[in-house]
Protein backbone atom coordinates (compact mmCIF):
# COMPACT_ATOMS: atom_id res chain seq x y z
CA UNK A 1 0.00 0.00 0.00
CA UNK A 2 1.49 3.42 -0.73
CA UNK A 3 1.95 5.65 2.13
CA UNK A 4 0.69 9.62 2.04
CA UNK A 5 3.08 11.80 1.31
CA UNK A 6 2.74 15.23 2.46
CA UNK A 7 3.87 19.21 2.06
CA UNK A 8 5.04 20.09 5.31
CA UNK A 9 6.81 23.02 6.75
CA UNK A 10 9.67 22.00 9.24
CA UNK A 11 9.94 24.46 12.38
CA UNK A 12 12.44 22.58 14.86
CA UNK A 13 14.90 20.07 15.01
CA UNK A 14 15.37 16.89 17.57
CA UNK A 15 18.44 15.16 18.94
CA UNK A 16 17.86 12.57 16.54
CA UNK A 17 18.18 15.41 13.88
CA UNK A 18 14.59 14.82 12.57
CA UNK A 19 12.68 17.55 11.93
CA UNK A 20 9.78 18.61 13.46
CA UNK A 21 6.73 19.72 11.52
CA UNK A 22 3.28 19.74 12.75
CA UNK A 23 -0.27 18.54 10.81
CA UNK A 24 -3.38 19.09 11.78
CA UNK A 25 -2.58 19.62 15.54
CA UNK A 26 -0.32 16.59 15.54
CA UNK A 27 3.85 16.11 15.25
CA UNK A 28 5.45 14.68 12.27
CA UNK A 29 8.96 13.62 12.71
CA UNK A 30 10.71 13.99 9.49
CA UNK A 31 14.09 12.25 8.52
CA UNK A 32 16.30 14.13 6.56
CA UNK A 33 14.53 17.94 7.07
CA UNK A 34 15.95 21.05 8.61
CA UNK A 35 14.38 23.96 10.00
CA UNK A 36 13.18 26.29 8.00
CA UNK A 37 12.56 23.66 5.01
CA UNK A 38 9.52 22.93 3.25
CA UNK A 39 9.71 19.46 2.23
CA UNK A 40 7.72 16.34 0.52
CA UNK A 41 7.93 13.77 3.08
CA UNK A 42 6.31 10.09 2.92
CA UNK A 43 4.55 8.91 5.98
CA UNK A 44 6.76 6.12 7.52
CA UNK A 45 4.48 4.93 10.42
CA UNK A 46 1.44 6.90 12.34
CA UNK A 47 1.09 6.43 16.41
CA UNK A 48 -1.46 8.16 18.20
CA UNK A 49 0.32 11.30 18.73
CA UNK A 50 2.90 11.76 16.46
CA UNK A 51 3.88 10.26 12.87
CA UNK A 52 7.49 9.54 11.71
CA UNK A 53 8.04 10.38 7.87
CA UNK A 54 10.69 10.33 5.09
CA UNK A 55 12.04 13.17 3.18
CA UNK A 56 11.35 12.58 -0.55
CA UNK A 57 12.05 16.42 -1.29
CA UNK A 58 13.30 19.38 -0.34
CA UNK A 59 10.87 22.28 -2.33
CA UNK A 60 12.73 24.66 -0.25
CA UNK A 61 16.06 24.23 1.13
CA UNK A 62 17.74 25.53 4.53
CA UNK A 63 21.12 27.78 4.50
CA UNK A 64 22.28 25.88 6.62
CA UNK A 65 22.10 22.51 4.95
CA UNK A 66 25.52 20.82 4.48
CA UNK A 67 26.95 17.98 2.30
CA UNK A 68 28.03 15.38 4.30
CA UNK A 69 31.44 14.04 3.51
CA UNK A 70 30.58 10.97 4.81
CA UNK A 71 29.81 8.13 1.92
CA UNK A 72 28.06 6.18 4.40
CA UNK A 73 25.67 9.55 6.65
CA UNK A 74 22.29 8.14 6.37
CA UNK A 75 23.18 4.60 7.38
CA UNK A 76 25.53 4.68 10.24
CA UNK A 77 24.17 5.36 13.17
CA UNK A 78 27.25 7.41 14.46
CA UNK A 79 26.56 10.60 12.95
CA UNK A 80 23.03 11.90 12.92
CA UNK A 81 24.07 15.77 11.79
CA UNK A 82 26.31 15.79 9.06
CA UNK A 83 23.79 17.70 6.42
CA UNK A 84 23.84 20.77 9.40
CA UNK A 85 26.62 23.79 9.27
CA UNK A 86 28.25 22.48 12.45
CA UNK A 87 27.59 26.00 13.85
CA UNK A 88 23.58 25.45 13.49
CA UNK A 89 24.70 22.16 15.34
CA UNK A 90 25.70 23.94 18.33
CA UNK A 91 22.92 26.20 18.41
CA UNK A 92 20.24 23.30 18.54
CA UNK A 93 22.26 22.18 21.34
CA UNK A 94 22.34 24.88 23.46
CA UNK A 95 18.54 25.30 22.43
CA UNK A 96 17.97 21.48 24.40
CA UNK A 97 19.96 22.84 27.41
CA UNK A 98 18.32 25.90 27.79
CA UNK A 99 14.55 24.83 27.38
CA UNK A 100 15.53 21.15 29.49
CA UNK A 101 16.77 23.97 32.57
CA UNK A 102 13.58 25.92 31.76
CA UNK A 103 11.36 23.00 31.44
CA UNK A 104 12.50 20.89 34.06
CA UNK A 105 14.34 22.92 36.60
CA UNK A 106 11.85 26.01 35.99
CA UNK A 107 15.41 28.38 35.62
CA UNK A 108 17.29 30.54 33.40
CA UNK A 109 21.26 31.09 33.60
CA UNK A 110 22.26 34.34 34.51
CA UNK A 111 24.43 34.27 31.29
CA UNK A 112 24.86 31.74 28.37
CA UNK A 113 28.77 30.98 27.73
CA UNK A 114 29.90 31.13 24.23
CA UNK A 115 30.03 27.29 23.30
CA UNK A 116 32.91 24.96 23.14
CA UNK A 117 34.36 23.91 20.08
CA UNK A 118 36.76 22.12 18.35
CA UNK A 119 37.62 19.56 15.36
CA UNK A 120 34.89 18.37 13.53
CA UNK A 121 35.95 15.12 11.78
CA UNK A 122 38.66 13.11 13.28
CA UNK A 123 37.63 13.70 17.08
CA UNK A 124 36.74 10.32 18.05
CA UNK A 125 39.02 8.84 20.16
CA UNK A 126 37.13 6.14 21.26
CA UNK A 127 34.65 4.21 20.06
CA UNK A 128 33.00 0.82 19.76
CA UNK A 129 32.99 -1.35 16.53
CA UNK A 130 30.49 -3.78 15.89
CA UNK A 131 31.79 -6.83 14.20
CA UNK A 132 29.40 -9.15 12.31
CA UNK A 133 30.02 -12.31 9.62
CA UNK A 134 27.85 -11.46 6.89
CA UNK A 135 28.48 -13.88 4.39
CA UNK A 136 25.63 -12.55 1.76
CA UNK A 137 27.73 -9.43 1.75
CA UNK A 138 30.82 -10.84 1.40
CA UNK A 139 32.00 -12.02 4.69
CA UNK A 140 32.96 -9.82 7.72
CA UNK A 141 31.69 -6.29 8.53
CA UNK A 142 33.23 -4.19 11.11
CA UNK A 143 31.72 -0.49 12.08
CA UNK A 144 28.77 0.91 13.91
CA UNK A 145 25.26 -0.22 13.50
CA UNK A 146 23.12 1.37 10.99
CA UNK A 147 20.58 3.80 11.89
CA UNK A 148 17.39 2.66 14.04
CA UNK A 149 18.57 -0.59 13.83
CA UNK A 150 20.94 -3.21 14.72
CA UNK A 151 22.13 -4.28 11.61
CA UNK A 152 26.60 -3.41 11.59
CA UNK A 153 26.64 -0.35 8.67
CA UNK A 154 28.80 -2.22 5.43
CA UNK A 155 31.76 0.71 6.05
CA UNK A 156 34.81 1.40 4.27
CA UNK A 157 35.66 4.53 6.18
CA UNK A 158 34.55 6.97 9.11
CA UNK A 159 34.98 10.66 8.78
CA UNK A 160 34.71 11.16 12.48
CA UNK A 161 37.45 8.59 13.87
CA UNK A 162 41.32 9.48 13.71
CA UNK A 163 42.72 8.81 9.96
CA UNK A 164 44.61 6.22 10.79
CA UNK A 165 41.59 4.63 12.59
CA UNK A 166 39.34 4.70 10.05
CA UNK A 167 42.15 3.24 7.17
CA UNK A 168 41.87 -0.40 9.58
CA UNK A 169 38.26 -0.55 8.96
CA UNK A 170 38.76 -2.47 5.83
CA UNK A 171 41.75 -4.52 7.06
CA UNK A 172 40.24 -5.25 10.23
CA UNK A 173 37.19 -6.79 8.42
CA UNK A 174 40.08 -8.94 6.14
CA UNK A 175 41.47 -9.88 9.18
CA UNK A 176 38.58 -11.15 11.21
CA UNK A 177 37.45 -13.04 8.64
CA UNK A 178 40.71 -15.16 8.80
CA UNK A 179 40.43 -16.07 12.12
CA UNK A 180 39.43 -19.36 13.36
CA UNK A 181 36.15 -18.12 15.05
CA UNK A 182 35.07 -14.54 13.13
CA UNK A 183 31.15 -15.39 14.12
CA UNK A 184 32.42 -15.43 17.98
CA UNK A 185 33.74 -11.98 17.82
CA UNK A 186 31.12 -9.11 18.78
CA UNK A 187 33.15 -5.97 18.75
CA UNK A 188 36.19 -3.93 18.85
CA UNK A 189 36.86 -0.58 21.21
CA UNK A 190 39.41 1.35 20.11
CA UNK A 191 41.34 3.53 22.22
CA UNK A 192 43.76 6.00 20.67
CA UNK A 193 46.51 7.61 23.36
CA UNK A 194 49.13 9.64 22.68
CA UNK A 195 51.48 7.37 21.55
CA UNK A 196 49.89 4.20 20.87
CA UNK A 197 46.74 2.96 19.56
CA UNK A 198 44.79 -0.07 21.42
CA UNK A 199 42.35 -2.73 19.56
CA UNK A 200 40.43 -4.40 22.37
CA UNK A 201 38.64 -7.62 21.11
CA UNK A 202 35.77 -9.49 22.50
CA UNK A 203 36.37 -13.02 21.92
CA UNK A 204 33.72 -15.63 23.09
CA UNK A 205 35.67 -19.01 21.91
CA UNK A 206 39.30 -19.65 22.43
CA UNK A 207 41.75 -17.93 20.32
CA UNK A 208 44.09 -20.63 18.51
CA UNK A 209 48.03 -19.75 18.00
CA UNK A 210 47.50 -18.87 14.42
CA UNK A 211 45.06 -16.17 15.37
CA UNK A 212 47.37 -14.85 17.92
CA UNK A 213 50.15 -14.89 15.23
CA UNK A 214 47.38 -12.86 12.83
CA UNK A 215 47.28 -10.63 15.77
CA UNK A 216 50.65 -9.60 16.34
CA UNK A 217 51.32 -9.38 12.51
CA UNK A 218 48.58 -6.79 12.04
CA UNK A 219 49.16 -4.96 15.10
CA UNK A 220 53.04 -4.88 13.77
CA UNK A 221 51.45 -3.47 10.14
CA UNK A 222 49.16 -0.75 11.37
CA UNK A 223 51.39 0.20 14.52
CA UNK A 224 48.60 -0.92 16.94
CA UNK A 225 48.67 -2.73 20.30
CA UNK A 226 45.99 -5.85 20.95
CA UNK A 227 43.89 -6.27 24.19
CA UNK A 228 41.63 -9.02 24.10
CA UNK A 229 39.07 -10.05 26.77
CA UNK A 230 37.52 -13.97 26.26
CA UNK A 231 35.22 -13.04 29.29
CA UNK A 232 33.78 -10.25 31.58
CA UNK A 233 35.41 -6.66 32.01
CA UNK A 234 37.80 -8.31 34.50
CA UNK A 235 39.74 -10.63 32.12
CA UNK A 236 40.81 -7.69 29.82
CA UNK A 237 44.72 -8.44 28.95
CA UNK A 238 46.94 -6.83 26.54
CA UNK A 239 48.30 -9.55 24.26
CA UNK A 240 51.52 -8.61 25.03
CA UNK A 241 52.39 -7.49 28.49
CA UNK A 242 54.43 -4.96 27.84
CA UNK A 243 51.60 -2.58 26.58
CA UNK A 244 50.09 -3.04 29.81
CA UNK A 245 50.61 0.87 30.44
CA UNK A 246 51.33 1.95 27.07
CA UNK A 247 47.77 4.09 27.50
CA UNK A 248 47.47 7.58 28.05
CA UNK A 249 46.35 10.70 27.11
CA UNK A 250 48.34 14.29 27.93
CA UNK A 251 46.87 17.79 29.34
CA UNK A 252 49.96 19.82 28.63
CA UNK A 253 48.73 23.07 30.54
CA UNK A 254 49.19 21.42 33.51
CA UNK A 255 52.01 19.35 32.46
CA UNK A 256 50.29 15.38 32.83
CA UNK A 257 50.01 12.43 31.35
CA UNK A 258 47.54 10.51 32.82
CA UNK A 259 47.58 6.81 32.16
CA UNK A 260 44.50 4.51 31.42
CA UNK A 261 43.41 0.86 30.41
CA UNK A 262 41.00 1.09 27.12
CA UNK A 263 38.34 -0.31 29.38
CA UNK A 264 38.38 2.84 31.65
CA UNK A 265 36.01 5.61 30.57
CA UNK A 266 37.75 8.67 29.12
CA UNK A 267 36.34 11.04 27.31
CA UNK A 268 36.24 10.63 23.38
CA UNK A 269 37.52 13.42 22.25
CA UNK A 270 40.93 14.71 23.74
CA UNK A 271 40.88 17.81 22.41
CA UNK A 272 37.91 18.92 23.81
CA UNK A 273 38.51 17.40 26.69
CA UNK A 274 41.19 20.04 27.25
CA UNK A 275 39.19 23.11 26.52
CA UNK A 276 36.77 21.61 28.71
CA UNK A 277 39.70 21.05 32.14
CA UNK A 278 40.98 24.21 31.10
CA UNK A 279 37.62 26.01 31.40
CA UNK A 280 36.08 24.06 34.69
CA UNK A 281 39.43 25.16 36.30
CA UNK A 282 38.99 28.86 35.40
CA UNK A 283 35.18 29.17 36.24
CA UNK A 284 36.04 27.38 39.42
CA UNK A 285 38.42 30.63 40.25
CA UNK A 286 40.59 28.36 43.09
CA UNK A 287 42.30 30.08 45.23
CA UNK A 288 45.81 28.90 46.72
CA UNK A 289 44.69 28.13 49.56
CA UNK A 290 41.40 26.38 49.06
CA UNK A 291 40.02 22.93 49.58
CA UNK A 292 38.52 21.19 46.68
CA UNK A 293 35.98 18.57 46.30
CA UNK A 294 35.58 16.35 42.28
CA UNK A 295 32.79 14.44 42.97
CA UNK A 296 32.28 11.28 40.23
CA UNK A 297 36.60 12.01 39.92
CA UNK A 298 37.29 8.81 37.78
CA UNK A 299 40.99 8.70 36.64
CA UNK A 300 41.32 12.03 37.99
CA UNK A 301 40.71 14.29 34.72
CA UNK A 302 40.01 17.54 36.91
CA UNK A 303 41.30 16.30 40.45
CA UNK A 304 45.01 16.28 39.23
CA UNK A 305 44.47 19.52 37.23
CA UNK A 306 42.79 21.35 40.52
CA UNK A 307 45.68 20.12 42.41
CA UNK A 308 48.39 22.19 40.31
CA UNK A 309 45.96 25.09 41.66
CA UNK A 310 44.52 24.18 44.97
CA UNK A 311 45.54 23.75 48.62
CA UNK A 312 44.16 20.21 48.95
CA UNK A 313 41.64 18.03 46.40
CA UNK A 314 39.89 15.72 47.21
CA UNK A 315 38.39 13.13 44.25
CA UNK A 316 35.35 10.43 45.67
CA UNK A 317 34.16 7.64 42.69
CA UNK A 318 32.56 4.65 42.85
CA UNK A 319 35.05 2.68 40.96
CA UNK A 320 37.79 1.37 42.78
CA UNK A 321 40.04 0.45 40.39
CA UNK A 322 39.57 4.22 38.51
CA UNK A 323 40.98 5.93 41.89
CA UNK A 324 43.46 3.68 42.43
CA UNK A 325 44.69 4.48 38.83
CA UNK A 326 43.95 8.54 39.90
CA UNK A 327 46.51 7.74 43.11
CA UNK A 328 49.10 6.62 40.85
CA UNK A 329 48.90 9.36 38.62
CA UNK A 330 49.00 11.46 41.20
CA UNK A 331 52.00 10.10 42.81
CA UNK A 332 53.56 9.83 39.63
CA UNK A 333 53.03 13.57 39.32
CA UNK A 334 54.24 14.17 42.87
CA UNK A 335 50.94 15.53 43.93
CA UNK A 336 50.17 13.24 46.19
CA UNK A 337 50.20 15.41 48.82
CA UNK A 338 47.68 17.96 47.61
CA UNK A 339 45.79 14.54 46.68
CA UNK A 340 42.91 12.33 48.58
CA UNK A 341 40.73 9.60 46.72
CA UNK A 342 38.05 7.63 48.43
CA UNK A 343 35.93 5.22 46.67
CA UNK A 344 32.04 5.77 46.99
CA UNK A 345 28.63 5.44 46.01
CA UNK A 346 28.04 8.94 45.08
CA UNK A 347 24.28 8.13 44.15
CA UNK A 348 23.66 7.25 47.83
CA UNK A 349 25.08 10.28 50.09
CA UNK A 350 23.53 12.50 52.31
CA UNK A 351 24.37 15.76 53.91
CA UNK A 352 26.08 14.15 57.32
CA UNK A 353 28.75 12.30 54.57
CA UNK A 354 29.67 15.11 53.20
CA UNK A 355 29.88 16.85 56.49
CA UNK A 356 31.95 14.27 57.29
CA UNK A 357 34.79 15.20 55.14
CA UNK A 358 35.22 18.53 55.66
CA UNK A 359 34.34 21.66 54.86
CA UNK A 360 35.33 22.53 50.76
CA UNK A 361 35.51 25.90 49.15
CA UNK A 362 34.50 24.74 45.72
CA UNK A 363 33.43 21.48 43.95
CA UNK A 364 33.40 20.46 40.60
CA UNK A 365 30.31 17.13 39.95
CA UNK A 366 30.85 15.71 36.67
CA UNK A 367 28.65 12.74 36.94
CA UNK A 368 27.52 9.92 34.54
CA UNK A 369 24.10 10.29 33.07
CA UNK A 370 22.09 9.49 35.58
CA UNK A 371 23.19 13.04 37.06
CA UNK A 372 23.74 13.54 40.72
CA UNK A 373 20.59 14.09 42.55
CA UNK A 374 21.55 12.76 45.78
CA UNK A 375 24.95 14.99 45.76
CA UNK A 376 22.43 18.13 45.03
CA UNK A 377 20.62 17.24 47.90
CA UNK A 378 23.19 16.65 50.38
CA UNK A 379 24.43 20.04 49.54
CA UNK A 380 21.54 22.13 49.78
CA UNK A 381 21.32 20.26 53.08
CA UNK A 382 23.56 21.85 54.53
CA UNK A 383 23.95 25.09 56.49
CA UNK A 384 24.81 28.32 54.12
CA UNK A 385 27.79 28.83 56.02
CA UNK A 386 29.30 25.17 55.46
CA UNK A 387 28.23 24.68 51.61
CA UNK A 388 30.66 25.38 48.72
CA UNK A 389 30.67 28.93 47.60
CA UNK A 390 31.12 27.99 44.26
CA UNK A 391 30.04 24.56 41.97
CA UNK A 392 30.95 23.79 38.64
CA UNK A 393 28.90 21.15 37.20
CA UNK A 394 29.74 18.97 34.16
CA UNK A 395 27.34 17.18 32.39
CA UNK A 396 26.21 14.80 29.43
CA UNK A 397 22.89 14.83 29.97
CA UNK A 398 20.89 18.15 30.02
CA UNK A 399 17.65 16.58 31.17
CA UNK A 400 19.77 15.26 35.06
CA UNK A 401 21.87 18.52 34.81
CA UNK A 402 18.09 20.87 34.96
CA UNK A 403 16.56 18.80 37.37
CA UNK A 404 19.86 18.61 39.80
CA UNK A 405 20.41 22.68 39.12
CA UNK A 406 16.88 22.62 40.39
CA UNK A 407 17.62 21.54 43.50
CA UNK A 408 20.48 23.48 43.91
CA UNK A 409 18.56 26.74 43.25
CA UNK A 410 15.14 26.52 44.79
CA UNK A 411 16.47 23.72 48.02
CA UNK A 412 19.99 24.72 48.32
CA UNK A 413 19.67 28.45 47.75
CA UNK A 414 22.36 28.53 44.99
CA UNK A 415 22.24 30.90 41.57
CA UNK A 416 22.62 29.24 38.44
CA UNK A 417 25.10 32.17 37.21
CA UNK A 418 25.90 31.13 33.76
CA UNK A 419 25.62 27.69 31.79
CA UNK A 420 26.82 26.82 28.01
CA UNK A 421 26.94 23.61 25.52
CA UNK A 422 30.44 21.77 24.86
CA UNK A 423 30.87 19.98 21.42
CA UNK A 424 32.62 17.05 22.71
CA UNK A 425 30.42 15.14 19.88
CA UNK A 426 30.28 16.91 17.15
CA UNK A 427 27.36 15.45 14.68
CA UNK A 428 25.54 13.79 17.36
CA UNK A 429 22.88 14.17 19.23
CA UNK A 430 24.42 13.90 22.46
CA UNK A 431 24.51 17.19 24.76
CA UNK A 432 27.08 18.24 26.58
CA UNK A 433 27.28 21.14 29.02
CA UNK A 434 28.86 22.72 32.11
CA UNK A 435 27.43 24.90 34.50
CA UNK A 436 28.75 27.38 37.08
CA UNK A 437 26.19 28.01 40.47
CA UNK A 438 27.19 30.64 43.15
CA UNK A 439 26.26 30.36 46.78
CA UNK A 440 23.88 33.30 47.63
CA UNK A 441 24.87 34.30 51.72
Amino acid sequence: MTQEVLELDIESLDLDARGIARRDGKVVFVEGALPGERVLAQIARRKPSYDTARVQRILRASSQRAIPPCPHFGICGGCAMQHLDAAAQVAVKQRVLEDALWHIGKLRAGRIMPPMHGPSYGYRYRARLSVRLVRKKGGVLVGFRERRGSYVADMEECRVLPAHVSAMLMPLRALVGKLSCPSDIPQIEVAVGDRTTVLLMRHMAPLSAADIHLLRQFGSDHGVSWWLQPKGPDTVHPLEPADADSLAYTLPEFGLRMPYRPTDFTQVNHAINRVLVSRALSLLAIQPNERVADLFCGLGNFTLPLATRAAQVVGIEGSKALTDRALQAAAAHGLQDRTQFSTLNLFEVDAGWLQALGHFDRMLIDPPREGAEAVARAVSALAPADRPVRIVYVSCNPGTLARDAGILVHEGGYALSAAGVVNMFPHTGHVESIAVFDACR
